[in-house]
């Protein structure tokens, strides 16, 4: 599929310097650029790239000026990078936009309710009393449960695990390895060591616009409902819990681990293998840092580091002393040599 110059300008609200029919197939960096290509630049660092590079088309700043003779065309928009990511949505979507059908061999019962430009890819599984809405792309290997409700524009990638009874809302992305529903891990400890499993008979619901990435699990609730709000935004491997609710508009980074039952509210921001505990309630706009251990409940607006966390100014502070330990450790060695030296000498 090609552009032109001319009509991505027009996706992007940009003007054209060099040739507008300059035709682009493709995406690259800018030191990586080939003939063909559209790329962009945003940081003073690429700069000597521009004048080297031999991608087709660079997007660039209205306010970047040329130094020296350019083989690319311009492309100038008031903000690069911003252009480039729309300029990244806008293929995305006009890739995925040509998978359509219903491949074979699917297993699909009568009872399923499916919309309009449903993509279905073969060795898929959906079960019964499942509803799928409009344009709905669902990859190859596939597993969808029972009773299980897809809203409009959602896309499923190869692989995924959506588990009985659970509800995906609009415009939400589920990539490959990712399961969704899988019992919680419930257990009860009997007199003799052993334990019981405790029935898992709640469901995950997953709201709007929500980004679920590779291998991460959701687990589904004891009772009740294990509940992903509108916006949020789950990176590759991560561990919910059952009965967890995340706020709309948090974003999660990778390996981070969520106990059961603990509700995080809107617009935090977890850092990667981040522990959270069970039970515990997080507040808005909350920022916790890498390799952070959560075990109490956390205030809105707070700013954690450390295992167990405690406030990041804090723990910077604290680090500062930490890092210098051994020195410290030997400056107070020797004024209690000092001191010592001084009491034998009164002494004597």
């Amino acid at each position: 599929m090609k552009f032109t110059a001319e009509q991505i300008a027009g996706v992007l609200g940009g003007e054209v310097i060099g040739n507008p029919k300059a035709e682009v197939y493709k995406l690259s960096k800018i030191e990586e650029g080939s003939e063909g290509s559209i790329s962009f630049l945003a940081n003073p660092k690429y700069l000597p790239y521009i004048y080297s590079t031999q991608a087709t088309i660079t997007i660039v700043n209205n306010s970047f000026i040329p130094e020296a003779e350019l083989q690319t065309t311009l492309i100038k928009v008031e903000d690069a990078y911003m252009s480039f990511t729309k300029l990244l949505e806008f293929y995305d979507q006009a890739t995925k936009a040509s998978k359509s059908g219903i491949e074979q061999p699917v297993f699909l019962p009568d009872s399923v309710q499916y919309g309009a430009n449903l993509y279905l890819g073969c060795f898929s599984y959906i079960g019964e009393n499942t509803q799928i809405g409009d344009n709905v792309k669902i990859y190859p290997n596939c597993f969808i449960g029972e009773k299980v409700k897809i809203g409009n524009n959602v896309t499923i990638f190869a692989g995924a695990k959506i588990h009985s009874e659970t509800v995906i809302g609009d415009n939400s992305v589920m990539y490959s390895g990712v399961v969704i529903g899988a019992d919680g891990f419930g257990f009860a400890p009997n007199a003799d060591g052993t334990y019981s499993k405790i029935p898992q008979i709640g469901n995950v619901i997953i709201e709007d616009g929500v980004e679920i990435g590779a291998n991460t699990t959701i687990d589904r609730a004891t009772m009740g409902s294990t509940i992903i709000r509108n916006g949020v935004k789950l990176d590759n491997q991560i561990q919910i819990g059952h009965n967890v609710e995340i706020g709309e508009n948090t974003v999660i980074a990778a390996q981070t681990g969520i106990a059961g039952s603990t509700k995080i509210g809107k617009n935090c921001m977890i850092g990667g293998q981040v522990g959270i505990v069970g039970h515990l309630t997080i507040g808005n706009n909350v920022k916790i840092q890498a390799q952070s251990g959560v075990a109490r409940n956390i205030k809105d607006d707070e700013v954690l580091q450390g295992s167990p966390t405690f406030a990041y100014s804090d723990f910077s502070k604290s680090y500062v002393h930490f890092k210098n330990l051994p020195k410290i450790v030997t400056e107070i060695e020797e004024l209690k040599k000092e001191i010592e030296n001084k009491k034998h000498a009164n002494n004597g």
